[in-house]
């Protein structure tokens, strides 16, 4: 029973931390009378890189996303094994589905720490605010967390209290296997599109990192061409919510955690790529006027 009320407790608290997180982005993203100094303040704290032209001693090195994903790793696998090795013990129902969102999830997190030691090559003078900073940390701690909630205070007891591993555990690889074959339909739908936007989203770090090399200064910028550039000023940002897309579908839908978790990604990417694509039409004359901001044909 105290472990019914504290998964409660610990769901009603993520979403209410989603919520909250959200409600401010998405008020900024709407040009609603009297807000306008709400929006400049969020803008103040939320640009990064070639956007934050701020000299505030409240900012970090962008280099620093490095820690999102050391962050994002750590947690992810932490909970990946935890919550593996209780499905395995437990055969508690649908358990396996959280096993299954965190290793897309796992899948995720380990592109995007490759991606910030070797694709991309940060300016030295590239910033963002603290706060900022905070809000990436605290995404990499949540999201995960958002995957499997439903099962955490079960997970947790099963580690600290009764975690062992029989010996024969390892003996048959199909016990690590099977369950997998058993999920349904929509999870490996919901995989399908997530691997769609994880894909594109590597080609267009790709393409983003490769335009160092076209430049004689780290300092300047160019226009990005190729894949999902040729529609969006974005693509990168399209495709992580086409990626948490696939997750909320891998779920089944029937999960408000996962999809206010997808809600708080959205907002905060449409009002980030609102203000790239203001930045890239301000810097370049010659910038492809065709291109929408975030989502092909439609904004």
């Amino acid at each position: 029973m105290e472990e019914v009320v504290m998964g409660l407790a610990l769901v009603s608290l993520l979403r209410a931390t989603w919520i909250l997180a959200t409600l401010p982005v998405v008020l900024a993203c709407f040009p609603l009378p009297g807000l306008d100094w709400f929006r400049a303040a969020l803008l103040g704290i939320t640009k990064r890189g070639k956007i934050l032209q701020s000299k505030s001693k409240l900012t970090v090195p962008q280099r620093f996303f490095f820690h999102f994903y050391v962050v994002g790793v750590l947690w992810t696998t932490i909970l990946l094994v935890s919550v593996w090795s209780y499905a395995m013990s437990e055969h508690v129902p649908n358990v396996w589905l959280s096993v299954f969102l965190l290793l897309l999830m796992e899948v995720q997190v380990l592109r995007r720490f490759y991606e910030s030691i070797y694709v991309f090559n940060y300016s030295p003078s590239a910033r963002m605010h603290i706060f900022g900073y905070l809000v990436g940390i605290f995404f990499y701690a949540l999201a995960p967390l958002s995957l499997c909630c439903n099962f955490a205070p079960q997970v947790f007891d099963f580690v600290n209290v009764r975690v062992r591993m029989s010996r024969s555990g390892f003996n048959n690889i199909w016990m690590f296997v099977t369950p997998f074959l058993r999920l349904p339909w929509y999870a490996w739908i919901g995989a399908a599109i997530f691997l769609w936007g994880w894909v594109h989203q590597r080609r267009c770090h790709q393409i983003l990192g490769s335009l160092r090399d076209k430049t004689e200064q780290l300092e300047e910028y160019v226009i990005p061409y190729g894949d999902w550039f040729e529609y969006v000023s974005s693509p990168h940002y399209t495709a992580v919510v086409v990626i948490y897309a696939g997750l909320v579908a891998a779920s089944g839908g029937a999960d408000l955690s996962l999809w206010l978790l997808f809600a708080f990604v959205v907002a905060n990417l449409v009002f980030a790529a609102m203000e790239t694509q203001i930045w890239y039409l301000h810097k370049f004359d010659d910038y492809p006027r065709h291109r929408r901001v975030i989502f092909p044909f439609v904004y």
